[in-house]
């Protein structure tokens, strides 16, 4: 373990472990007032304040305790320095297809060091092996480690060296590829590599945890199964996300990766599909397709990739009152692509008409999506939104704000002229533009409402 797992950590104040008779690693039983409290004292972090002790408990979660409410403290024993998961050789059949799994950090497969209190990717065959068998069933799995961040760090260069690795294992005949990856902006990754990795031979299955492996509810190693049966064995040959559908462990969804948004922050069902349904349903044993309109699996396609990306791009959200200075900031600051997430229908207020005029017309390609997430820009429909398209914005249909930025930062660097950029953001790729929304996609659950509780009657009692 190197010294950069020790960064971002530090001991509870010695007076406070000197008072209690503590040390980090200690496995303790601790009693504070009516509560008893059972886990492994863990070093808090530097942005933590002076007064709790944390504990790791058996369930995996941590907590804080204020010192000043232990009333008792029976330490049980301490922990090694260093804990793992058994590896082993990763069995290969010579039956089973050959699946690339692409890791950039999350905690899809991870373990937990009790020497940090942190939990550490666990990425080799062998450790994924150790940490979920049943992928041996699956595919002869192989894993590359292209980086290791947060999701909230992926930017251009990673989106480059996630293409250029998807061609290459293309290139090599792999089944299918897996990219494990931090949920936080998965949905990013996948829309960009959509438009970066165009008529895929294989699918592309990005997939991610919501709950580190520690935790007994976690939905990492179930993901990670139906990813790599997704990789291996799904007919769709796109760029997918795939993570659990509901909040049980049932099934998960395929979501294309220009449609998927994450909804919730703590949910393991957080992604859903926007504006169309999911591609498909995968559980250990079958796929259950809900369209039928995906790109075929086909070893002998060419795929088109173009690994490019303009970072002089920005969303803007709209809110009340917002300033004219905005648009001219990022005018002035040499960006060429601004996408608006308007209210209503595609809307801003008035104070924007000129600078959004002046940025048309200074060649900064200015487009507009809703913010609402569901439904269609119409801006013929109110003055206010012809008056802008006058001025040069261009309305978007139904194509989700993010999507819509990552497009536009793929298409001013892939396109030779102006008139190339507006055609490729009008044209619909991996499905970022519908033609309509399904009359059963939209659903939004109000708790309380008689037809939300008719539905859920027979589950809760």
């Amino acid at each position: 373990m190197n010294d950069d797992s020790f960064k971002g950590y530090r001991e509870p104040t010695r007076g406070v472990m000197e008072k209690l008779g503590l040390k980090v690693w200690d496995d303790v039983t601790i009693t504070a007032g009516s509560n008893i409290f059972e886990g492994v004292v863990l070093p808090r972090s530097e942005t933590a304040d002076e007064k709790h002790l944390v504990l790791k408990l058996a369930t995996g979660y941590n907590i804080g305790i204020a010192s000043d409410k232990i009333d008792s403290v029976n330490i049980r024993g301490s922990r090694k320095a260093n804990y793992h998961i058994p590896e082993q050789q990763f069995p290969m059949d010579p039956m089973h297809p050959r699946v690339m799994l692409f890791g950039t950090g999350g905690t899809i497969a991870s373990r937990l060091d009790y020497k940090t209190g942190a939990v550490i990717p666990a990425f080799s065959p062998g450790e994924l092996y150790g940490a979920v068998p049943e992928l041996a069933d699956i595919c002869n799995l192989e894993t590359e480690k292209l980086f290791g961040i947060f999701s909230e760090d992926m930017g251009p260069v990673q989106y480059i060296a996630l293409a250029e690795g998807i061609a290459r294992e293309i290139e090599k005949g792999v089944a299918g590829i897996v990219i494990g990856h931090g949920t936080d902006t998965l949905h990013h990754t996948a829309a960009v590599l959509t438009y970066m990795c165009r008529d895929l031979p294989v699918p592309v299955v990005l997939v991610g945890s919501q709950r580190s492996s520690d935790r007994p509810s976690s939905d990492a190693a179930l993901n990670l199964i139906h990813a790599t049966r997704t990789a291996a064995y799904c007919e769709a040959a796109e760029v997918m996300v795939c993570m659990f559908g509901p909040t049980s462990d049932r099934y998960g969804l395929l979501h294309r990766g220009t449609r998927v948004r994450k909804m919730h922050s703590s949910y393991r069902s957080t992604f859903r599909t926007i504006g169309d349904r999911p591609l498909a349903m995968v559980d250990t044993e079958t796929f259950t397709y809900l369209k039928n309109d995906y790109r075929r699996r086909d070893p002998e396609r060419k795929p088109d990739i173009r690994p490019v990306f303009d970072e002089r791009v920005s969303i803007v959200y709209y809110y009340p009152n917002m300033k004219p200075d905005i648009i001219d900031s990022l005018v002035e600051n040499g960006y060429k692509g601004i996408v608006i997430a308007g209210t209503g229908l595609g809307h801003v207020n008035k104070p924007l008409y000129e600078p959004l005029r002046r940025a048309c017309e200074a060649g900064v390609h200015v487009y507009m999506t809703v913010q609402t997430l569901w439904g269609f820009t119409q801006m013929y429909v109110y003055d206010t939104g012809r008056l802008l398209m006058e001025r040069g914005v261009v309305p978007l249909a139904n194509m989700l704000p993010e999507a819509a930025f990552v497009k536009l930062s793929w298409a001013l660097a892939a396109a030779e002229s102006s008139e190339e950029v507006k055609r490729i953001m009008l044209t619909p790729i991996g499905g970022d533009i519908t033609e309509s929304e399904p009359p059963d996609g939209y659903m939004i659950l109000q708790g309380g409402v008689p037809e939300v509780r008719d539905v859920f009657k027979d589950i809760y009692r």
